[in-house]
Protein backbone atom coordinates (compact mmCIF):
# COMPACT_ATOMS: atom_id res chain seq x y z
CA UNK A 1 0.00 0.00 0.00
CA UNK A 2 1.25 3.57 -0.87
CA UNK A 3 0.73 6.66 1.65
CA UNK A 4 -1.47 9.20 0.09
CA UNK A 5 -2.12 12.75 1.59
CA UNK A 6 -5.92 12.07 0.94
CA UNK A 7 -8.36 10.11 -1.14
CA UNK A 8 -9.47 6.33 -1.08
CA UNK A 9 -7.56 3.15 -1.29
CA UNK A 10 -8.80 0.03 -2.06
CA UNK A 11 -7.99 -2.60 -0.06
CA UNK A 12 -9.01 -6.50 0.73
CA UNK A 13 -12.33 -6.38 3.06
CA UNK A 14 -13.09 -2.97 2.54
CA UNK A 15 -12.47 0.46 1.55
CA UNK A 16 -9.47 3.43 3.38
CA UNK A 17 -10.30 6.54 3.28
CA UNK A 18 -8.69 9.87 4.66
CA UNK A 19 -10.28 13.39 4.88
CA UNK A 20 -7.63 15.60 5.35
CA UNK A 21 -9.98 18.47 6.65
CA UNK A 22 -11.12 16.83 9.97
CA UNK A 23 -7.73 14.57 10.14
CA UNK A 24 -9.86 11.04 9.60
CA UNK A 25 -9.21 7.55 8.48
CA UNK A 26 -12.19 6.04 7.81
CA UNK A 27 -12.61 2.06 7.29
CA UNK A 28 -15.56 1.52 5.92
CA UNK A 29 -17.63 2.53 9.09
CA UNK A 30 -15.02 2.47 11.48
CA UNK A 31 -13.40 6.05 12.15
CA UNK A 32 -9.43 6.21 13.10
CA UNK A 33 -8.88 9.51 15.18
CA UNK A 34 -6.20 11.32 16.17
CA UNK A 35 -6.19 13.07 19.06
CA UNK A 36 -4.54 15.96 19.87
CA UNK A 37 -1.50 14.15 22.22
CA UNK A 38 -0.94 12.27 18.84
CA UNK A 39 -2.51 9.27 20.11
CA UNK A 40 -5.07 6.84 18.23
CA UNK A 41 -8.10 5.38 18.95
CA UNK A 42 -10.79 3.51 17.37
CA UNK A 43 -14.30 4.95 17.71
CA UNK A 44 -17.30 4.23 15.89
CA UNK A 45 -19.20 6.42 13.91
CA UNK A 46 -22.73 7.42 15.31
CA UNK A 47 -25.27 10.04 15.01
CA UNK A 48 -24.86 13.59 16.51
CA UNK A 49 -24.91 13.62 20.69
CA UNK A 50 -27.71 15.35 21.90
CA UNK A 51 -27.16 18.21 24.18
CA UNK A 52 -29.42 20.18 26.29
CA UNK A 53 -27.80 23.44 28.01
CA UNK A 54 -29.20 24.76 31.10
CA UNK A 55 -28.35 27.99 31.84
CA UNK A 56 -27.75 30.12 28.69
CA UNK A 57 -24.97 32.67 29.41
CA UNK A 58 -21.44 33.06 28.82
CA UNK A 59 -20.73 29.35 29.78
CA UNK A 60 -23.62 27.85 28.10
CA UNK A 61 -23.07 29.86 24.94
CA UNK A 62 -19.51 29.16 24.64
CA UNK A 63 -20.02 25.19 25.23
CA UNK A 64 -22.99 25.04 22.62
CA UNK A 65 -21.11 26.72 20.06
CA UNK A 66 -19.07 23.49 19.34
CA UNK A 67 -22.40 22.36 17.68
CA UNK A 68 -21.88 25.02 15.39
CA UNK A 69 -18.68 23.82 14.65
CA UNK A 70 -19.30 20.22 14.60
CA UNK A 71 -22.91 19.78 13.63
CA UNK A 72 -22.48 16.00 12.39
CA UNK A 73 -20.87 15.49 15.87
CA UNK A 74 -23.08 17.21 18.29
CA UNK A 75 -26.31 18.91 18.13
CA UNK A 76 -28.13 20.99 20.64
CA UNK A 77 -31.83 20.02 21.79
CA UNK A 78 -33.57 21.81 24.05
CA UNK A 79 -31.98 24.98 26.47
CA UNK A 80 -33.34 26.35 29.87
CA UNK A 81 -32.91 29.74 31.07
CA UNK A 82 -35.31 32.13 32.95
CA UNK A 83 -33.88 34.96 30.62
CA UNK A 84 -36.04 34.99 27.50
CA UNK A 85 -33.31 36.98 25.79
CA UNK A 86 -30.53 34.31 26.35
CA UNK A 87 -32.69 31.26 25.74
CA UNK A 88 -34.00 32.73 22.72
CA UNK A 89 -30.53 33.41 21.32
CA UNK A 90 -29.67 30.06 21.61
CA UNK A 91 -32.81 28.54 19.92
CA UNK A 92 -32.58 31.00 17.11
CA UNK A 93 -28.48 29.60 16.87
CA UNK A 94 -29.14 26.13 17.27
CA UNK A 95 -32.69 25.59 15.35
CA UNK A 96 -34.42 24.31 18.66
CA UNK A 97 -38.06 23.70 18.33
CA UNK A 98 -40.06 25.66 20.53
CA UNK A 99 -41.07 22.47 22.56
CA UNK A 100 -37.87 22.09 23.86
CA UNK A 101 -37.71 26.32 25.55
CA UNK A 102 -37.84 26.38 28.97
CA UNK A 103 -37.67 28.81 31.39
CA UNK A 104 -36.45 26.18 33.78
CA UNK A 105 -34.76 23.02 34.22
CA UNK A 106 -37.28 21.11 35.81
CA UNK A 107 -40.03 21.41 33.29
CA UNK A 108 -37.13 19.01 31.33
CA UNK A 109 -36.66 16.39 33.65
CA UNK A 110 -40.20 15.56 33.98
CA UNK A 111 -40.27 14.67 30.21
CA UNK A 112 -38.98 11.62 28.94
CA UNK A 113 -35.58 11.06 28.14
CA UNK A 114 -35.14 12.78 24.76
CA UNK A 115 -31.48 13.09 24.29
CA UNK A 116 -27.90 11.76 25.44
CA UNK A 117 -26.33 14.41 27.71
CA UNK A 118 -26.67 17.71 29.81
CA UNK A 119 -24.36 21.16 29.98
CA UNK A 120 -25.03 22.40 32.86
CA UNK A 121 -24.20 26.24 33.51
CA UNK A 122 -26.10 27.53 36.03
CA UNK A 123 -25.09 30.16 38.67
CA UNK A 124 -22.68 27.95 41.22
CA UNK A 125 -25.21 27.69 44.00
CA UNK A 126 -27.44 26.26 41.46
CA UNK A 127 -25.81 23.21 40.35
CA UNK A 128 -26.27 20.36 42.83
CA UNK A 129 -30.03 20.41 42.06
CA UNK A 130 -30.05 20.46 38.07
CA UNK A 131 -26.30 17.90 38.35
CA UNK A 132 -28.81 14.92 40.57
CA UNK A 133 -31.80 15.23 38.72
CA UNK A 134 -30.35 14.96 35.39
CA UNK A 135 -28.25 11.97 36.18
CA UNK A 136 -31.11 10.23 37.60
CA UNK A 137 -32.80 10.44 34.34
CA UNK A 138 -29.79 8.97 32.98
CA UNK A 139 -27.99 11.82 31.36
CA UNK A 140 -24.49 12.55 30.71
CA UNK A 141 -23.26 15.59 32.91
CA UNK A 142 -20.98 18.17 31.73
CA UNK A 143 -20.82 20.91 34.79
CA UNK A 144 -19.27 23.70 35.16
CA UNK A 145 -16.63 24.48 37.63
CA UNK A 146 -16.81 24.86 40.43
CA UNK A 147 -18.80 21.48 41.01
CA UNK A 148 -20.92 22.86 44.03
CA UNK A 149 -20.44 25.59 46.76
CA UNK A 150 -20.12 23.03 49.27
CA UNK A 151 -18.40 19.26 50.10
CA UNK A 152 -21.74 17.63 50.75
CA UNK A 153 -22.88 18.90 47.38
CA UNK A 154 -20.17 17.67 45.70
CA UNK A 155 -20.38 14.54 47.40
CA UNK A 156 -24.20 14.32 46.28
CA UNK A 157 -23.04 15.05 42.70
CA UNK A 158 -20.63 12.39 42.16
CA UNK A 159 -22.64 9.44 44.33
CA UNK A 160 -25.82 10.03 41.96
CA UNK A 161 -23.84 10.14 38.74
CA UNK A 162 -22.00 7.11 40.11
CA UNK A 163 -25.33 4.87 41.46
CA UNK A 164 -26.92 6.07 37.85
CA UNK A 165 -23.70 4.88 35.71
CA UNK A 166 -23.53 8.50 33.58
CA UNK A 167 -20.80 10.30 32.64
CA UNK A 168 -19.53 13.61 34.84
CA UNK A 169 -16.93 15.47 33.64
CA UNK A 170 -16.40 18.89 35.38
CA UNK A 171 -15.52 22.13 33.74
CA UNK A 172 -11.85 22.37 34.56
CA UNK A 173 -10.99 23.71 31.03
CA UNK A 174 -7.19 24.00 32.08
CA UNK A 175 -6.45 20.15 32.50
CA UNK A 176 -7.32 20.79 28.58
CA UNK A 177 -4.85 23.24 27.61
CA UNK A 178 -2.68 21.20 25.21
CA UNK A 179 0.71 23.04 26.91
CA UNK A 180 -0.16 22.67 30.14
CA UNK A 181 -1.20 19.03 29.68
CA UNK A 182 2.48 18.79 27.79
CA UNK A 183 2.92 19.68 31.99
CA UNK A 184 1.80 16.27 33.05
CA UNK A 185 2.98 14.35 30.75
CA UNK A 186 6.57 15.69 30.65
CA UNK A 187 5.67 14.75 34.73
CA UNK A 188 5.12 11.37 33.86
CA UNK A 189 7.75 10.65 31.48
CA UNK A 190 10.48 11.47 34.17
CA UNK A 191 11.83 14.84 32.78
CA UNK A 192 12.91 16.01 36.21
CA UNK A 193 12.55 13.00 38.16
CA UNK A 194 10.47 13.04 41.23
CA UNK A 195 8.66 15.91 42.20
CA UNK A 196 9.57 17.81 45.12
CA UNK A 197 7.80 21.29 44.96
CA UNK A 198 5.32 22.95 43.04
CA UNK A 199 4.96 27.02 43.07
CA UNK A 200 2.20 28.11 40.77
CA UNK A 201 0.40 31.55 40.36
CA UNK A 202 -2.75 32.65 38.79
CA UNK A 203 -2.53 36.42 37.57
CA UNK A 204 -6.60 37.30 37.54
CA UNK A 205 -5.95 40.71 35.84
CA UNK A 206 -7.17 43.90 37.31
CA UNK A 207 -9.74 44.52 35.25
CA UNK A 208 -10.96 40.76 34.83
CA UNK A 209 -11.15 41.00 39.00
CA UNK A 210 -13.03 44.40 39.19
CA UNK A 211 -16.02 42.84 36.28
CA UNK A 212 -16.35 39.35 38.16
CA UNK A 213 -15.17 39.81 41.60
CA UNK A 214 -16.01 43.01 42.80
CA UNK A 215 -19.33 44.42 40.29
CA UNK A 216 -20.33 40.86 39.14
CA UNK A 217 -21.96 37.69 40.13
CA UNK A 218 -19.08 36.40 42.02
CA UNK A 219 -18.31 39.36 44.26
CA UNK A 220 -20.36 38.20 47.26
CA UNK A 221 -19.86 35.02 48.94
CA UNK A 222 -23.21 34.03 50.36
CA UNK A 223 -24.97 34.94 46.57
CA UNK A 224 -22.30 32.80 44.84
CA UNK A 225 -19.01 30.96 46.89
CA UNK A 226 -15.81 32.10 48.19
CA UNK A 227 -12.90 33.61 45.51
CA UNK A 228 -10.71 30.28 45.87
CA UNK A 229 -13.28 28.07 44.40
CA UNK A 230 -15.50 30.63 42.09
CA UNK A 231 -11.58 31.18 40.10
CA UNK A 232 -9.14 29.04 41.80
CA UNK A 233 -10.49 25.73 41.94
CA UNK A 234 -9.36 25.55 38.31
CA UNK A 235 -5.29 25.56 40.03
CA UNK A 236 -5.55 23.45 42.55
CA UNK A 237 -7.04 20.84 40.87
CA UNK A 238 -3.83 20.84 38.61
CA UNK A 239 -1.85 21.03 41.71
CA UNK A 240 -3.26 18.12 42.74
CA UNK A 241 -3.32 16.56 39.27
CA UNK A 242 0.48 17.30 38.91
CA UNK A 243 0.76 16.19 42.55
CA UNK A 244 0.31 12.18 40.63
CA UNK A 245 -1.90 10.63 43.14
CA UNK A 246 -0.54 11.37 46.22
CA UNK A 247 -3.07 12.71 48.84
CA UNK A 248 -2.37 16.47 50.54
CA UNK A 249 -1.96 15.80 54.28
CA UNK A 250 -1.90 18.93 55.32
CA UNK A 251 -2.54 22.54 53.74
CA UNK A 252 -2.57 26.54 55.19
CA UNK A 253 -3.86 29.42 53.55
CA UNK A 254 -3.78 33.53 54.11
CA UNK A 255 -5.80 36.13 51.84
CA UNK A 256 -8.51 39.12 52.38
CA UNK A 257 -10.18 41.92 50.46
CA UNK A 258 -7.37 44.58 49.47
CA UNK A 259 -8.17 47.82 47.67
CA UNK A 260 -11.44 47.03 46.99
CA UNK A 261 -12.86 48.68 50.04
CA UNK A 262 -15.19 51.80 50.51
CA UNK A 263 -11.53 53.87 52.76
CA UNK A 264 -9.82 53.12 49.59
CA UNK A 265 -12.56 55.80 47.72
CA UNK A 266 -11.01 58.32 45.59
CA UNK A 267 -11.35 61.61 47.13
CA UNK A 268 -14.75 63.68 44.87
CA UNK A 269 -15.29 60.16 43.58
CA UNK A 270 -18.85 59.55 42.67
CA UNK A 271 -21.07 56.06 43.03
CA UNK A 272 -21.14 55.78 39.85
CA UNK A 273 -18.29 55.86 37.29
CA UNK A 274 -20.78 58.08 34.50
CA UNK A 275 -21.56 60.49 37.05
CA UNK A 276 -17.66 60.41 38.78
CA UNK A 277 -15.59 63.72 38.44
CA UNK A 278 -12.53 61.55 38.80
CA UNK A 279 -13.33 58.67 36.37
CA UNK A 280 -10.64 59.43 34.27
CA UNK A 281 -7.70 58.45 36.36
CA UNK A 282 -9.11 55.47 37.89
CA UNK A 283 -8.12 52.53 36.04
CA UNK A 284 -11.28 50.66 37.10
CA UNK A 285 -13.84 53.16 35.60
CA UNK A 286 -16.39 51.34 33.68
CA UNK A 287 -16.42 53.49 31.42
CA UNK A 288 -13.21 52.38 30.59
CA UNK A 289 -13.62 48.81 30.75
CA UNK A 290 -17.07 48.66 28.78
CA UNK A 291 -17.98 51.91 27.11
CA UNK A 292 -14.94 52.38 25.66
CA UNK A 293 -14.48 48.88 24.31
CA UNK A 294 -17.88 48.99 22.60
CA UNK A 295 -17.24 52.20 20.82
CA UNK A 296 -13.89 49.76 19.76
CA UNK A 297 -16.47 47.22 18.07
CA UNK A 298 -15.87 44.69 21.06
CA UNK A 299 -19.13 43.31 21.55
CA UNK A 300 -17.76 40.10 23.60
CA UNK A 301 -17.02 39.18 27.01
CA UNK A 302 -16.99 41.46 29.27
CA UNK A 303 -19.55 43.66 27.45
CA UNK A 304 -21.96 41.12 26.42
CA UNK A 305 -22.49 40.66 30.24
CA UNK A 306 -23.72 43.36 31.70
CA UNK A 307 -26.18 43.56 28.42
CA UNK A 308 -28.11 39.87 29.74
CA UNK A 309 -31.37 40.78 27.92
CA UNK A 310 -30.15 42.84 25.00
CA UNK A 311 -26.83 42.79 22.25
CA UNK A 312 -24.40 45.37 23.54
CA UNK A 313 -24.49 48.90 22.04
CA UNK A 314 -23.36 52.07 23.01
CA UNK A 315 -27.15 52.74 23.73
CA UNK A 316 -27.71 49.55 26.28
CA UNK A 317 -24.13 49.40 27.73
CA UNK A 318 -24.80 53.07 28.86
CA UNK A 319 -28.18 52.51 30.20
CA UNK A 320 -26.45 49.45 32.26
CA UNK A 321 -23.80 51.19 33.26
CA UNK A 322 -26.51 54.01 34.99
CA UNK A 323 -28.71 52.03 36.82
CA UNK A 324 -26.98 48.49 36.61
CA UNK A 325 -24.34 46.51 39.21
CA UNK A 326 -21.77 47.24 36.35
CA UNK A 327 -22.11 50.97 36.75
CA UNK A 328 -21.12 51.21 40.46
CA UNK A 329 -17.90 52.32 41.78
CA UNK A 330 -15.38 49.47 42.78
CA UNK A 331 -14.94 51.35 46.29
CA UNK A 332 -19.17 51.01 46.85
CA UNK A 333 -19.68 47.57 46.44
CA UNK A 334 -20.84 44.83 48.51
CA UNK A 335 -17.87 42.86 47.81
CA UNK A 336 -16.34 40.63 50.12
CA UNK A 337 -14.56 37.65 48.56
CA UNK A 338 -10.70 37.54 48.45
CA UNK A 339 -8.72 40.08 45.96
CA UNK A 340 -5.22 37.91 46.65
CA UNK A 341 -4.42 34.52 48.97
CA UNK A 342 -1.83 32.40 48.74
CA UNK A 343 -2.31 28.25 49.65
CA UNK A 344 0.85 26.21 51.28
CA UNK A 345 -0.14 22.45 50.57
CA UNK A 346 1.65 19.26 51.97
CA UNK A 347 1.66 15.93 50.21
CA UNK A 348 2.16 12.46 50.84
CA UNK A 349 5.93 11.56 50.48
CA UNK A 350 6.70 15.26 51.42
CA UNK A 351 5.96 16.90 48.35
CA UNK A 352 5.07 21.08 48.80
CA UNK A 353 3.25 23.25 46.78
CA UNK A 354 2.80 27.28 47.12
CA UNK A 355 -0.14 28.67 45.31
CA UNK A 356 -0.77 32.37 44.57
CA UNK A 357 -3.81 34.34 43.50
CA UNK A 358 -3.51 37.89 43.07
CA UNK A 359 -6.25 40.06 41.46
CA UNK A 360 -3.57 43.18 40.27
CA UNK A 361 -1.94 41.74 37.56
CA UNK A 362 -1.54 43.19 33.85
CA UNK A 363 -2.01 39.67 32.17
CA UNK A 364 -5.54 38.21 32.74
CA UNK A 365 -4.80 34.63 33.86
CA UNK A 366 -1.79 33.60 31.97
CA UNK A 367 -1.27 30.96 34.85
CA UNK A 368 2.92 30.88 35.84
CA UNK A 369 4.41 27.49 36.83
CA UNK A 370 7.82 26.34 38.14
CA UNK A 371 8.06 22.43 39.15
CA UNK A 372 10.85 21.41 41.19
CA UNK A 373 12.39 17.95 40.32
CA UNK A 374 15.02 15.54 41.63
CA UNK A 375 16.84 15.61 38.57
CA UNK A 376 15.28 19.11 37.01
CA UNK A 377 13.24 22.20 36.93
CA UNK A 378 9.99 22.40 34.70
CA UNK A 379 8.84 26.22 34.26
CA UNK A 380 6.38 27.51 32.07
CA UNK A 381 5.84 31.33 31.71
CA UNK A 382 2.27 30.99 30.40
CA UNK A 383 3.27 30.22 27.01
CA UNK A 384 6.00 27.64 26.68
CA UNK A 385 7.51 25.20 28.90
CA UNK A 386 11.38 25.08 29.70
CA UNK A 387 12.86 22.15 31.22
CA UNK A 388 16.31 21.94 32.75
CA UNK A 389 18.22 18.76 32.59
CA UNK A 390 20.45 18.92 36.29
CA UNK A 391 23.14 16.10 34.58
CA UNK A 392 23.07 17.52 31.20
CA UNK A 393 22.37 21.02 32.08
CA UNK A 394 20.49 21.65 29.41
CA UNK A 395 17.10 23.55 28.69
CA UNK A 396 14.80 21.85 26.70
CA UNK A 397 11.41 23.81 25.57
CA UNK A 398 8.11 22.01 24.85
CA UNK A 399 4.44 23.60 23.91
CA UNK A 400 1.11 21.93 22.96
CA UNK A 401 -0.23 21.67 19.28
CA UNK A 402 -4.04 23.00 19.34
CA UNK A 403 -6.50 22.99 16.01
CA UNK A 404 -9.09 24.89 18.37
CA UNK A 405 -10.49 27.39 15.82
CA UNK A 406 -9.87 31.38 16.45
CA UNK A 407 -11.86 32.93 19.20
CA UNK A 408 -13.39 29.84 20.51
CA UNK A 409 -13.79 30.31 24.33
CA UNK A 410 -12.48 32.67 27.32
CA UNK A 411 -9.42 34.35 26.32
CA UNK A 412 -6.81 33.03 29.29
CA UNK A 413 -7.80 29.77 28.15
CA UNK A 414 -5.60 28.59 25.35
CA UNK A 415 -8.54 26.67 23.00
CA UNK A 416 -8.94 24.43 26.06
CA UNK A 417 -12.66 25.28 26.05
CA UNK A 418 -12.85 23.60 22.97
CA UNK A 419 -10.96 20.32 23.71
CA UNK A 420 -12.83 19.90 26.90
CA UNK A 421 -16.51 19.81 24.63
CA UNK A 422 -14.38 17.77 22.08
CA UNK A 423 -13.67 15.25 24.75
CA UNK A 424 -16.86 14.98 26.73
CA UNK A 425 -18.37 14.82 23.20
CA UNK A 426 -16.23 12.08 21.97
CA UNK A 427 -16.68 10.44 25.17
CA UNK A 428 -20.40 10.72 25.00
CA UNK A 429 -20.42 9.05 21.40
CA UNK A 430 -18.04 6.00 22.25
CA UNK A 431 -19.18 5.85 25.82
CA UNK A 432 -15.59 6.01 27.33
CA UNK A 433 -15.39 7.54 30.45
CA UNK A 434 -11.41 7.62 30.33
CA UNK A 435 -11.60 10.51 27.58
CA UNK A 436 -12.76 12.89 30.60
CA UNK A 437 -9.94 14.48 32.18
CA UNK A 438 -11.59 15.49 35.02
CA UNK A 439 -14.27 12.83 36.19
CA UNK A 440 -16.09 12.49 39.24
CA UNK A 441 -13.39 10.91 41.81
CA UNK A 442 -10.32 13.39 41.22
CA UNK A 443 -12.76 16.37 40.73
CA UNK A 444 -14.67 15.60 44.08
CA UNK A 445 -10.90 15.10 45.80
CA UNK A 446 -9.54 18.51 44.33
CA UNK A 447 -12.91 20.30 45.34
CA UNK A 448 -12.52 18.87 49.15
CA UNK A 449 -8.82 20.08 49.02
CA UNK A 450 -10.98 23.91 48.25
CA UNK A 451 -12.82 23.98 50.60
CA UNK A 452 -10.18 22.52 53.26
CA UNK A 453 -8.04 25.37 52.25
CA UNK A 454 -10.50 27.84 52.64
CA UNK A 455 -11.22 26.22 56.25
CA UNK A 456 -7.64 27.36 57.08
CA UNK A 457 -8.06 30.75 56.14
CA UNK A 458 -11.41 31.31 57.99
CA UNK A 459 -9.90 29.87 60.91
CA UNK A 460 -6.60 30.78 60.85
CA UNK A 461 -4.81 27.45 61.44
CA UNK A 462 -3.19 24.45 59.74
CA UNK A 463 -6.23 22.10 58.59
CA UNK A 464 -4.46 18.22 58.55
CA UNK A 465 -6.76 16.99 55.73
CA UNK A 466 -9.30 14.64 56.89
CA UNK A 467 -9.47 15.71 60.34
CA UNK A 468 -10.24 18.35 62.85
CA UNK A 469 -6.53 18.24 63.78
CA UNK A 470 -4.68 21.86 65.12
CA UNK A 471 -1.34 22.59 65.02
Amino acid sequence: MQHTAGGVIKMSGGLLSFDSRVRTLLWDKTVLCVDLCHSSQVCTMSPPVRVIVVGAGCRGEIYAHFASIHPKRMQVVAVADPRKFARNKLQQKHKIDCENVFEDWQSIVEKEKFADAVVICTPDRLHRDPAVAFAKRGYHVLLEKPMATTAEDCRAIVEACTQSGVMLSVGHVLRYDPVIHKIKELIDAGAIGDVIHIQHLEPVGYYHFAHSFVRGNWRNEEESSFALLAKSCHDIDLIHHWAGGRRCVKVSSFGSVSHFLKEKKPKGAADRCLDCSVEKDCPYSACKIYLDAVKRGNTGWPVSVICPNSFPDVESVTGALKSGPYGRCVYECDNDVCSNQVVNMEFEGGLTAAFSMVAFTEEICKRKTTIYGSTGELSYDGHEIRVFDFLTQRSTKHTGSSDAPSHFGMSGHGGADYHLMDAFISAVANNDPSMIRSGPEETLMSHLLVFEAERSRVEGRVVHCGSCSQS
